[in-house]
């Protein structure tokens, strides 16, 4: 990976030393050897997650990318991320299998529990048997061991993927299509995508008026804790043992648990009702606060938040979602949070991003002429649209779930978790995971084979032929 100013210093520098995937990009061999028979100009706006899976995909199918960051440095927040089957299958088919097992957990499920005593209301296996069932594995990772693995699969690609920092876009010409930054230089290309998160600037382009976030009414801590201080106590030291998601489910208020880096770290995220945070993913908050939100909770968990010595604290933000994803132009398209931000409580904001990169890359390895890119953007659109509006519902459907008041709603939702744990029909389960075809069709989906589904039953009839209308 080029850049245009200065080589950036290596990132991630809070990254794990196993999280590394040099050369894993150059190795691989994707959309069995297609590459576009027309090479674009593809700027990427947004080094996270979804932006740097759709600068790779891109370039292994054919393209050159920009990507432009705002940032002076990539760096990412101590949290984690789950990874699971419907996104792990991606990585290691780019190469990412044998790094993702030296630092990542395979969970053995998930679990919930009462939050005043820990009683255990719901479970759901994953490990080996999801493995096997989805033919994926599950995955929980910490984001800068994630973030730094995709940024390895861009790099070992320095002839097609220029990443500029310090680079902030003030505003896009969809018609050209064209960024300028804020330093005024305009750069022109031929596809423009908007991969600049929640606070996007580039969805005011595509829904043509200011479209702000809204509030939640939500917000979380975040915080992580070295399993080595947990180990030796007897009542926390199940909780490493035997790796697995744990969900505390209490009023108004929720904490999920799991181990991260080889099982040296334990990540936390509680949430609560706002009262006043800010919209950050970086903003430090109280360790003694979060402590006193959440006294009377399991004695479990009050040993753990003792542990913690610092947090981080956002207000959670959502957006209603949007009718299209690309500009009328055809020149211009959203993904990830941009266009479809997901709520932490169905885990699937990096798995929808990263799902849309390889939608996008697939799609163009496709293309043979200029009239067919905006088809493809509208394939695309699609392919994903209705996915990722679902998955948000579902996201949503969870923040009601696991916030139930203690009185009859609550009773009926343990009581059904129960029953589904005695392998029960968990149709339309509170317990979303124990839902078999809600999983199947959430852990199930392959990108690559939706897109290759698409081209075989609509694409090449729709949007191939266009190659030859345009060379007459």
């Amino acid at each position: 990976m080029s850049s245009s100013t200065t080589r950036p210093k290596p990132p991630m520098v809070a990254a794990d030393g196993a999280a590394r995937a040099e050369g894993a990009a150059k190795n691989t061999v994707l959309y069995n050897g297609r590459q576009a028979l027309l090479s674009l100009h593809i700027v990427v706006v947004g080094c996270g997650l979804g932006g740097l899976a759709a600068a790779h995909t891109l370039a292994k199918a054919g393209h050159k990318v920009t990507i432009l960051e705002d940032a002076l440095a990539i760096g990412e927040v101590g949290a984690g991320i789950q990874v699971s089957p419907n996104l792990s299958r991606l990585l290691v088919r780019w190469g990412l299998g044998e790094a993702l097992e030296k630092i990542a957990v395979l969970p053995d499920g998930i679990e919930f529990r009462r939050w005043e005593n820990g009683e255990k209301i719901g479970y759901t296996e994953w490990g080996p048997k999801y493995t096997e069932e989805y033919e994926a594995p599950y995955y929980h990772i910490h984001r800068a061991d994630f973030h730094r693995l995709l940024y390895d699969l861009c790099l070992a690609l320095p002839d097609r993927i220029t990443l500029r920092l310090n680079s902030r876009v003030t505003s896009v010409d969809a018609a050209a299509p064209s960024c300028r930054l804020a330093s005024g230089e305009v750069i022109k290309c031929d596809v423009v995508l908007g991969a600049d998160g929640v606070k996007s600037t580039l969805r005011e382009h595509i829904v043509g008026h200011a479209d702000r976030a809204t509030p939640t009414g939500d917000a979380a801590y975040r915080a992580t804790i070295p399993t080595s201080k947990m180990i030796g106590d007897p009542d926390l030291k199940e909780l490493i043992d035997y790796p697995r998601m744990v969900g505390w489910l209490g009023p108004e208020k929720h904490i999920m648990t799991y181990c991260i880096r080889a099982k040296k770290e334990f990540n936390m995220v509680l949430l609560l009702p706002d009262d006043g945070s800010i919209e950050s993913w970086t903003v430090e908050g109280s360790a003694d606060k979060m402590r006193e939100d959440f006294a009377g909770w399991d004695p479990k968990l009050t040993k753990v938040l003792k542990m913690v010595p610092s947090t981080l604290k956002w207000k959670l933000m959502s957006r209603a979602p949007l009718d299209t994803w690309v500009h009328s132009t055809g020149k211009v398209a959203l993904l990830g949070d941009a266009c479809h931000p997901m709520l932490p409580y169905r885990a699937q904001g990096a798995a929808m991003a990263i799902e849309d990169g390889a939608v996008l890359g697939n799609l163009f390895s496709y293309i043979t002429h200029r009239s067919q890119i905006a088809p493809l953007l509208h394939a695309y659109e699609t392919l994903r649209l209705p996915r990722a509006t679902l998955v948000q519902a579902s996201a949503r459907l969870n923040q009601k779930i696991f916030h139930m008041a203690d009185g009859p709603e609550q009773v009926s939702r343990d009581d059904s978790m129960r029953q589904a744990m005695k392998g029960e029909f968990a149709f339309g389960n509170p317990n979303q995971w124990a839902d078999k075809q809600k999983s199947r069709e959430l852990f199930g989906y392959d990108a690559d084979k939706a897109v290759d589904d698409y081209w075989r039953e609509r694409g090449e009839k729709e949007i191939g032929w266009m190659a030859e209308k345009g060379k007459l």
